[in-house]
């Protein structure tokens, strides 16, 4: 009888111990391993070069050393991304991504919760390795000049968290997939202008169409719209 004992003990402690760690392991596994941009370039860099090596092949230019730009047109709902070598020699364009999401209207952002894509002339501040929707890049809205116009208009809840980053949801942010946004992050990292990456964000594209757009609560949209207009004539000069 105790040999009996002794099993059903050894049994019921095992199955004890199996239920007792399969919550807390299972627990962990879903918990991604905090990653940083070099484990993301590790992971993305050789593929992410393959995959890109026609488009600069076709301008010339290396991968190890390049300047990077971008410029998204709302109403094409494409973005668009400019290489250079040097400050000297002018943008070249690389890739064009469709944006895979989309929401708001034409016209800047606001306030928060408008669910605008803002407009404007900025700047990648940073880059996310661990965001929600694969790999993201964070934007510098709101900039000097829409701060500038909220106090004009006394609005103060500007919004944040301005992202291109990947999958095909949005509310405010400009989604063009995961594969991508990977590409775009790997660019995003390696080149020469990491700190200085331009964003320009247009209503259209003001080479196929000069008119502004008209945008209801605000009198400043020509002023805007002719600064955005000014910087899109360093890419492609307007005929």
């Amino acid at each position: 009888m105790n040999k009996y004992y002794i099993i059903f003990g050894v049994v019921t402690l095992f199955i004890f111990l199996l239920y007792f760690f399969k919550a807390p392991l299972s627990l962990i596994r879903q918990f991604k391993k905090k990653q940083d941009v070099t484990s993301i370039l590790n992971i993305y860099e050789n593929d992410v070069s393959n995959r890109l090596d026609t488009n600069f092949k076709s301008t010339g230019i290396t991968i190890d050393q390049f300047q990077l730009s971008l410029i998204a047109y709302k109403e094409e709902r494409l973005l668009e991304v400019y290489i250079r070598s040097t400050y000297q020699e002018p943008w070249k364009l690389l890739k064009t991504y469709p944006f895979t999401g989309f929401s708001g209207q034409l016209g800047p952002k606001l306030k928060e919760g408008d669910r605008q894509i803002p407009e404007g002339i900025y700047q990648i501040e940073s880059l996310n390795p661990n965001s929600a929707y694969h790999l993201s890049l964070r934007v510098n809205y709101p900039n000097t000049f829409d701060i500038e116009m909220g106090t004009l208009d006394h609005r103060t809840d500007l919004g944040s968290d301005i992202m291109i980053h990947g999958k095909n949801v949005t509310i405010g942010c400009i989604p063009i997939g995961d594969k991508n946004i990977e590409e775009l992050f790997v660019l995003a990292a390696k080149c020469t202008n990491k700190n200085k990456i331009s964003l320009l964000i247009t209503p259209w594209d003001f080479k196929q169409k000069e008119e502004y757009p008209k945008i209801q609560h605000i009198d400043w949209e020509i002023e805007l719209y002719q600064n955005i207009k000014n910087e899109l004539n360093k890419y492609t000069p307007l005929l």
